[in-house]
């Protein structure tokens, strides 16, 4: 297609689609209902929503309690502007996700981007207020930590960033020693990490970032528990913050309410998002040690910490989340679970011959294609993405990563149905010329 031609026939004159080509890709299907872990067509089709819509529908879609509490809200107030005013649902939030991640302090923005964007701007401001000249900033390769200049500055460099590139400042980078099922290098990769990880932490660090077990967006790439409690280690001995990007991983996806948790870390910073309204309503949030935040208060104006957002703590997304974390903490076993369900299903998948690297953490299992160039632009993955469409499953692959991370409201006969046609399309690939 010639640029500037106009988009072929199917597509709405009129919308802008995300991460998405549409001289290449197919028109998108318009979904006019959503009920429990599925996605209801335009012509009445029902899809198994095998990805929790971009990681954000935890609880399923419509889910009564979470719709009520917004109805309810809405009838009160739904939005004052923050800056000025406070109101009960956003104290009641802060307050409960206070306890829960063992961080004083939370400041609200609008999703996850700006949640990451937040915590960078907090580790910087904080050091600059105390007069230090710590100016690195490490991450770890393969991050994404989003799409807005800070987090594409942090996250790995490629096609999603390239044409911003001369826009984005340095940044040190570790290698992430992402790990799977019967792996029998990954104490050799780790050491190199943190190696890696002393040698950079001998420059003056303000901040590590990280997102704790799982890599999401470059293809579900886990690590140990106890490689990150390495990391955290060495973070505090050089004196430097450590801030988690848990927007994927937080709100029981990996089988326990924050990877932190379950790694056994505890962060300076954390960035939240998807998850936290339940996937109602576009929210994050970043909470920080009181020490931080105390590190801004001061007569000087120059300290104070200049970022806001129109819809700052908006009353129905706190309604939402709190409403999310009522299901979460009243029934734990649910994403508590999830892992065990998944792992008989992988199991039986790991042994195809089109599967390789097979993984499993809380409600998030993953596997490779075998191909011949892995890579986000491999064309297996949309492949498969359509043969699993026709057995009434949606899925998104990253590239030749294959991955489930459905709603906590699965049942078992769906979840059976989702590696049923993983399994057939894995046939239909294997048989393809």
């Amino acid at each position: 297609m010639p640029i500037g031609a106009a988009a072929p026939s199917g597509w709405h004159p009129h919308l802008w689609h995300p991460t998405t080509q549409v001289a290449t890709a197919t028109p998108p299907e318009q979904v006019v209902r959503g009920e429990g872990a599925e996605l209801i067509t335009a012509d009445g089709r029902r899809l198994i929503d095998a990805i929790g819509s971009w990681w954000v529908t935890l609880h399923g879609h419509g889910e009564p309690s979470i719709a009520a509490a917004i109805a309810d809200q809405a009838r009160r107030l739904e939005q004052v502007i923050f800056a000025d005013f406070s109101h009960p649902p956003a104290e009641q939030l802060a307050t409960r996700l206070s306890r829960l991640s063992g961080l004083e302090r939370l400041f609200f923005s609008d999703n996850g981007s700006t949640a990451v964007e937040v915590a960078l701007k907090v580790a910087w401001q904080w050091w600059r207020n105390r007069g230090s000249e710590r100016r690195q900033l490490v991450a770890f390769a393969g991050a994404y930590h989003g799409d807005t200049f800070g987090a594409m500055a942090v996250g790995e460099r490629s096609l999603f960033s390239d044409a911003f590139e001369p826009l984005l400042f340095e940044v040190a980078r570790v290698p992430w020693p992402a790990t799977h099922w019967q792996d029998e290098r990954v104490e050799e990769r780790e050491a190199e990490a943190l190696a890696v990880l002393e040698r950079l932490l001998e420059t003056p660090t303000a901040a590590v970032i990280l997102e704790p077990l799982v890599q999401g967006a470059s293809g579900m790439r886990m690590v140990r528990e106890s490689f990150l409690r390495q990391v955290e280690r060495r973070v505090r001995q050089a004196g430097a913050l450590l801030i988690a990007d848990e927007v994927l991983t937080g709100f029981g996806r990996t089988g326990e309410l924050f990877a932190c948790r379950r790694a056994g870390i505890q962060p300076d910073l954390m960035a939240l998002s998807k998850g936290l309204t339940g996937g109602f309503l576009p929210m994050g949030v970043t909470l920080a040690r009181e020490a931080l935040f105390q590190g801004f208060v001061d007569p000087d104006p120059t300290r104070t910490l200049y970022h806001g957002h129109s819809f700052t703590a908006n009353p129905l997304g706190c309604a939402a989340a709190l409403a999310s974390l009522d299901l979460l903490e009243g029934f734990p076993e649910r994403h508590r679970g999830m892992e065990a369900r998944h792992r008989p299903h992988l199991e039986r998948l790991a042994g195809h011959p089109g599967v390789r690297q097979p993984r499993l953490l809380g409600g998030i299992a993953a596997f490779d294609l075998v191909v011949e160039s892995p890579g986000y632009l491999n064309p297996a993955g949309k492949r498969l993405q359509a043969l699993v469409r026709h057995e009434g499953v949606f899925l998104r692959p990253l590239g030749q990563v294959i991955y489930l991370l459905p709603p906590l409201c699965i049942d078992d006969n769906q979840l059976e149905r989702c590696y049923r046609a993983i399994g057939l399309a894995l046939d239909a690939l294997g048989e393809a010329p």
